[in-house]
This record gives structure tokens, C-alpha cells and sequence, in this order.
């Protein structure tokens, strides 16, 4: 059996050294739109210097965003993969120390950690942090009801956080695409790479697990690529795997791709070039615990 985190691991490591940053335009929208969706919880509160967890910091895009608009916070930044971390730190460095003390004090409250958040989080101390963000990252979550568990304990009471992921109509046209080739060679359709949970699903779990005040937005954003080709060149510089599915029998994976590309832009086609959809949902929720009643029923 792959171990997946491993094949994660090396796939963002490869992609840190600079394909991520130039290929991840959805991305850098999901970390500015999640950042201004926490501007009413800062206003509602009265933490000026929250202890703040980011979850997959990858290179560093949501980092750099939450130094601006937290300065008195300290953050921790965690990611999976060690080359990740680099270009993170090197990010946040280069941007708050040019020659500024100011800005050296800026990027000097940021602490990164190489770690797996499934596994650190479980031992992680409880009520260690005021808000926990993620951007882009939720979606690689094996155990996501016992990571969210782990989350809420290590929240402060009436803690917040906030997370941007992929939707199920992420890459419609590409599994539309690997479908219809499919059945036109007599198979049942095998999916090829991830399975994205729905806004109604984040929800269900995030209240299996004792959150409070949910709430979800939804943004559906469609890039254009020249080609079926260059979409998932595109795809894998980010250090995603579009197509892991093995082949059916007797279909082998050469011609499922050729044939998933004529599909492909055949269906897709648009000025310029071919259509690609991602559904990024913004998702958030507090730790509001039932007040301490002997008479309290949950």
C-alpha cells in the first residue's frame, strides 16, 4: 500500500522550489478572501495579540498576510513537508526584515514547525491557541472528524477557527472528462485524484465535534488553460496528483489520458483555451462550551 503522506510529502517538496508559487493563483485568492473573512471576529473581540495556528503553510502566502493584519499575535506554522517550510520562513524573512527592526520583530513572532497536524495535534496542549487557520490544506486530511476533535481541545474557549478548501465541483471537467471516456470503452469510471467534501458535509462534521456558530461560503472561480495538457501541468506543479487511478483492464493509462484530453477539450473549450473550475469553500466555526449547569442536558 502507497503511504499517502509520504507521496504528499514529496510532492509539495518538489513543488516548493518555485512551480507552487507560479501556478497557485486560485490558492492566493483563497488565502486573501479567508483573511478578510476574519476581519468581523476581530472586531468582535477583545484579543489584540491572539496565539494563532496555521495548518499547511506551505510557502508562506497566508503567513505573510497574517503578520500584516495581526501585529501583536504570535503564529505558529506548520506544514508536512520540510521544503515547504523553507520557502515559508524565507517568504516571511524577506518581507518583514529588510533592514527594518520593526519588521525583523514582525516576522520574529512567527515559529515554523515541520510536522504532520493529524499526528502533532493529538498530543498537541489543550487551550494552546485563540484561532486556527488553514487555506488549501483541509483537503489532504485522512482522519478529518478526529483531526477537528484534536483542533477544538487545543482552542481556547470561545476560539475560532476559520479554513478554505476545495469543493466537490473542483476539476468538474476533468473527472466529467476521465467519465466519459470511461463508458465509451465499456468501464465503470474510476476516480483520479482527490474526493472533495461538500460545504453540508464540513458542516455535519464540524458539529459532530462540538463546534458552535458555523458558517460556510462558497466561491466558485473558472480559470482558462490552453490546453487540457497545460491544465494538468498546472495542476501538478502545485504538487497535486490529478490522475492516480490505475487503468481498467485492457485500457491502459496511455490511451485513458490521450482520450481524457480529446474529451476534454472537445466539452471544455473556451476562448483561449479550455475551462477549469475549482469550488473553494470558506468554512468557520467556534468553541462555545455549554455553560457548567448540573442540570444541563446536551
Amino acid at each position: 500500500m502507497i503511504d499517502r503522506k509520504s507521496a504528499i510529502r514529496r510532492q509539495f517538496n518538489r513543488s516548493a522550489a518555485g512551480s507552487y508559487d507560479a501556478h497557485a493563483h486560485v490558492q492566493r485568492i483563497m488565502a486573501h478572501k479567508l483573511s478578510n473573512s476574519l476581519e468581523s471576529w476581530r472586531r468582535e473581540g477583545d484579543n489584540d495579540a491572539p496565539r494563532i495556528l496555521e495548518i499547511g503553510c506551505g510557502t508562506g502566502m497566508l503567513t505573510e498576510i497574517m503578520v500584516n493584519d495581526w501585529p501583536n499575535s504570535s503564529i505558529t506554522a506548520i506544514d508536512i513537508a520540510p521544503a515547504m517550510i523553507a520557502a515559508a520562513e524565507r517568504r516571511v524573512r524577506t518581507s518583514f526584515a529588510e533592514g527594518s527592526a520593526h519588521g525583523e520583530r514582525r516576522s520574529s513572532r512567527v515559529r515554523f514547525l515541520h510536522a504532520d497536524v493529524e499526528a502533532w495535534s493529538a498530543s498537541a496542549s489543550p487551550s494552546s491557541f485563540d484561532l486556527i487557520v488553514s487555506s488549501a490544506c483541509f483537503q489532504w486530511l485522512n482522519r478529518p472528524k478526529q483531526t477537528l476533535e484534536n483542533l477544538r481541545r487545543m482552542l481556547s474557549p470561545g476560539g475560532l477557527i476559520a479554513f478554505a478548501t476545495f469543493g466537490p465541483e473542483t476539476f468538474r471537467e476533468l473527472h466529467a472528462s476521465f467519465d466519459a471516456v470511461y463508458r465509451a470503452n465499456g468501464n465503470n469510471p474510476e476516480r483520479h485524484g482527490l474526493s472533495f467534501q461538500s460545504a453540508d458535509q464540513w458542516g455535519s462534521l464540524l458539529k459532530e465535534t462540538r463546534f458552535s456558530t458555523i458558517r460556510c461560503e462558497r466561491l466558485v472561480h473558472t480559470e482558462t488553460h490552453a490546453s487540457a495538457r497545460e491544465f494538468l501541468h498546472s495542476v501538478k506543479a502545485l504538487g497535486a496528483s490529478a490522475s492516480e487511478a490505475a487503468a481498467s483492464r485492457g485500457f491502459g493509462s496511455r490511451r485513458l489520458i490521450a482520450g481524457m484530453y480529446e474529451e476534454y477539450e472537445r466539452s471544455f473549450s473556451l476562448p483561449g483555451g479550455v475551462a477549469a473550475t475549482y469550488e473553494a469553500l470558506f468554512v468557520a466555526a467556534r468553541k462555545i462550551d455549554p455553560p457548567a449547569n448540573p442540570g444541563f442536558e446536551k
